[in-house]
């Protein structure tokens, strides 16, 4: 039987070691490096900016909403946009070029940028007016991949991996569907 984690659980160890890491993000954000306490791993960003970096985050996980699943997985994901933009200059341009009209767009509509905009649903209606651009077309179908494809995530949707080593589904709850009524 798979025993799906519903919620996240913060221990005393982890709260304590947040506080931490947030204390010098902090204090990078006020000598003025633009960017807030909760996007401080932005600045190890290799080809990107760290201002794209955080908008791509916040972008990623609003294209792909997931409650449940925490920013390091959506971190993640974005940094193979920013290891793939290293060695491809038409896709560092195409990366910065998207978030920088996403963040027109919102200036326009929102008077501040993407990642400052407080209500999901605005956010929403950013990416839907792009949404036929090369720019979404690409941050969206490259996440589906970078996204899902991290085996940590894979316990917190429910999936158990790959069976074919194990002998396959039949005998490893193929039938296990404690939902439906027995009949």
């Amino acid at each position: 039987m798979r025993e799906i984690e519903r919620r996240t659980t913060v221990g005393r160890r982890v709260f304590m070691r947040g506080a931490a890491t947030a204390v010098p993000a902090a204090a990078l954000a006020s000598a003025g490096m633009g960017i807030t306490a909760e996007a401080a791993w932005a600045q190890a960003a290799k080809a990107l900016q760290p201002g794209s970096m955080a908008t791509l985050v916040r972008m990623s996980r609003d294209t792909y909403p997931h409650d449940h699943i925490p920013d390091v997985y959506y971190v993640r994901a974005v940094s193979t946009f920013d290891d793939k933009a290293s060695s491809d200059a038409d896709l560092k341009k195409l990366l910065e070029d998207g978030v920088a009209r996403l963040d027109g767009d919102a200036k326009t509509h929102f008077k501040t940028s993407y990642l400052e905009v407080p209500a999901e649903a605005d956010r929403i209606s950013l990416l839907t007016a792009i949404a036929q651009t090369p720019f979404f077309s690409k941050i969206r179908s490259g996440l589906v991949v970078s996204l899902y494809n991290q085996p940590d995530i894979w316990k917190r949707f429910g999936y158990e991996g790959s069976s074919y080593e194990y002998g396959g589904y039949l005998n490893r709850g193929f039938n296990d569907i404690d939902w439906l009524p027995a009949v």
